[in-house]
């Protein structure tokens, strides 16, 4: 059967869900769609140029989730977490994403989603882009977190370390983390959007 861009972009996806970002090789995924290594490189001439496209590929329809008649809070807060539950679709897509540069249509309309709905706000440009920029980073590094966690076994529990620990009752410290180890993943994630659209919404006032 010949073999085309969709076909390696699909099994090259597919095998990151089985084996995640560490397990994915060329080799592997030429083994996986029954060809040799090199002739991978005909579709992409290096696993960097793979990993962009997996990316593009990760963030498609990310940029259709807006509310362009809602209030600007509410819209970067549906666009966050549009692109939190996209990215929890597939295993370690947050790394994925996290680590490639590229500047495709998904990618490119989902900055410039984020930056219209700051610039809508009053932001300046400069304002705008550095703060879609880091919100685009607190949603990555969240994903990436919640993922880590969902790989590991019972036994690293963080809640269950932090009870092991005779000494944990009547450390502030302590008891404050393992509320926090109890919280939901998506309790986390809505406590940090709120944190930053606060932050993002006080600057306002010094434009």
């Amino acid at each position: 059967m010949l073999l085309h861009q969709p076909d390696v972009l699909q099994g090259a996806l597919e095998l990151l869900d089985e084996d995640g970002l560490d397990g994915l090789t060329m080799r592997r995924l030429g083994a996986r769609l029954n060809v040799r290594g090199g002739a991978l490189y005909r579709h992409f001439p290096s696993k960097e140029a793979l990993l962009d496209a997996m990316a593009e590929q990760l963030l498609e329809g990310v940029a259709d989730a807006d509310r362009p008649h809602d209030p600007w809070p509410e819209r970067l807060r549906f666009l966050g977490r549009h692109l939190r539950q996209k990215l929890l679709t597939r295993r370690d897509a947050a790394r994925v994403v996290a680590g490639t540069y590229t500047s495709g249509p998904n990618t490119q309309a989902v900055g410039r989603l984020a930056f219209q709905i700051l610039s809508d706000a009053g932001f300046k440009p400069s304002q705008a882009g550095a703060l879609h920029f880091a919100m685009f980073h607190f949603v990555l590094g969240h994903v990436i977190e919640e993922q880590a966690a969902a790989a590991l076994g019972p036994e690293h529990d963080w809640a269950a370390r932090i009870m092991k620990d005779p000494g944990y009752r009547g450390d502030l410290y302590q008891e404050t983390l393992l509320e926090l180890a109890k919280a939901s993943q998506e309790e986390r994630f809505e406590y940090g959007m709120k944190v930053f659209i606060d932050g993002a919404r006080a600057q306002v006032g010094d434009l």
